[in-house]
């Protein structure tokens, strides 16, 4: 009953969130404006604005949350590590270089799905690596380490790529990959990326019982009838599938897949399985309001969404660090 009230809250949040999103920009509209273009007779103007500016972008913007929180989530229950997380374990990283090698080499104008593809190749290939590095290695600070060394070779690749961008166009897009961002979406690209993330994150709901099953041990675990390596497959595929959806959809954010499941697993009494939904839905609505917040600075040139996700999640991060507590193999 707590879990269920607290999604309701956390959705009708969302849900205001978008909606606030649709409201606020360079140009005021009103509620009746914007009220008529969802039933079809707003104006031609307002409608662009509506339909083809803001509301694919605050739709982007949340799918890449949602993915992004769960994924945390549910790696942080796999690994048994709350210090987990896509873009700190190298996961995003990886997979934006091999989505910045589809543009720079130009093999993304032969189909649209090779950019999520790609995106959705390098996650999974991380995140299986990861895997098998926790097998191996029963240290928090040691696989922690593994990822930093992953995000950074990843990151040298990526200023290589960057450094020799053929042409200025090409490299302002590359920049945009890397640093993340939401605008200029549309509904096609959102409708590329989102069965990727869809069916990512259902499987992983699909895998909750099991993560729950882990947090008594491996062995325990066993012992209660969980196949083991079939909970880790179904977790390699689901968050590599949801994190690289989520980068082909906005590039490289950091941050949001381990600020949320921090923030509200006190709430679900710290199960892995009852704060996989929340998580979702806590992080779609933080990346919305991140970005609602971008479009209203007075700034000169637009902020990047993965820049404002660093300035609020890295201090938050060396903050939950900070708290943890426990021998060598915490």
């Amino acid at each position: 009953m707590r879990s269920f009230s607290l999604n309701t809250v956390l959705l009708v949040t969302g849900l205001v969130s978008v909606i606030l999103a649709c409201f606020l920009g360079s140009t005021d509209l009103s509620i009746g404006e914007i009220a008529k273009v969802f039933i079809g007779s707003g104006s031609h103007e307002n409608t662009l604005i509506i339909l083809e500016v803001r509301l694919p972008r605050a739709l982007a913007g949340f799918a890449t949350g949602a993915a992004l929180g769960m994924s945390g989530a549910a790696l942080q229950g796999l690994l048994r590590n709350p210090l987990a997380e896509p873009g700190i374990l190298g996961v995003s990283s990886v997979s934006v270089l091999f989505s910045t090698l589809v543009l720079y080499f130009g093999i993304g104008t032969t189909s649209s799905l090779l950019l999520p593809i790609s995106a959705i190749a390098g996650a999974l290939l991380a995140t299986a690596f990861l895997t098998l590095a926790a097998i191996f290695t029963r240290s928090v600070v040691t696989l922690i380490l593994i990822g930093v060394g992953i995000t950074s070779f990843s990151g040298a690749l990526m200023s290589l790529v960057l450094n020799f961008a053929p042409n200025p166009f090409t490299l302002a897009d590359l920049v945009n990959w890397t640093l993340g961002s939401v605008a200029n979406r549309s509904l096609t690209d959102l409708a590329y990326a989102l069965p990727f993330i869809l069916s990512g994150m259902g499987l992983l709901l699909w895998s909750a019982r099991g993560l729950s099953a882990l947090t008594l041990g491996e062995e325990a675990a066993h012992a209660v009838g969980l196949n083991l390596a079939q909970q880790r497959l179904f977790v390699i595929i689901g968050a590599g599938l949801a994190t690289g959806g989520s980068v082909a959809l906005a590039g490289a954010i950091g941050f949001v897949g381990i600020v949320t499941p921090h923030v509200l697993r006190p709430f679900v009494r710290h199960d892995p399985a009852q704060v996989l939904l929340p998580s979702a839905l806590a992080g779609g609505t933080l990346v919305v309001l991140a970005d609602i917040f971008i479009r209203l600075l007075p700034t000169y040139s637009e902020l990047k969404l993965g820049v404002v996700a660093a300035l609020i999640g890295a201090p938050a991060f060396i903050w939950i660090a900070a708290q943890r507590r426990g021998g060598p193999n915490t």
